[in-house]
């Protein structure tokens, strides 16, 4: 895969990355703000659900995946999506408890982070 291609492809992760932001946050917001859902349960539906979208955009869009083990990709980009989520915890706890960062920013050290481990093994792994 050639650098061009390999930026065009991360630029495309991205975006639907930010799309799935806007599917976890927005329904985080709707299940536990409107439907009155305990706030661990409206976490963890847009979480699924973004990361859902995030496999059919990324199928489709960033990877043109013609696997046609679709059940067996899903799982391993949900694995991948998972472990991530620890690396964000531990980034953002280790950079708030023991550095003393402010909570946003070590958050955004975890999102560039978890973004640059989730497309490295999504291309290397569950689209390769």
């Amino acid at each position: 895969m050639t650098g061009d291609l390999l930026l065009w492809k991360f630029i495309k992760f991205c975006i639907v990355g930010f799309s799935g932001m806007i599917v976890d946050f927005g329904t985080t917001w709707v299940l536990k703000e409107k439907a009155g859902i305990n706030k661990y349960i409206s976490n963890s539906t847009g979480f699924i659900l973004a990361a859902s979208s995030n496999y059919l955009l990324n199928r489709y869009w960033t990877f043109h995946s013609k696997d046609i083990h679709i059940g067996q990709e899903y799982m391993t980009f949900i694995i991948i999506s998972v472990i991530g989520l620890g690396i964000s915890n531990l980034v953002v706890y280790v950079l708030t408890e023991k550095f003393k960062l402010n909570f946003y920013l070590s958050k955004l050290f975890a999102i560039g982070t978890v973004t640059i481990w989730n497309f490295s093994l999504n291309c290397l792994v569950t689209f390769r």
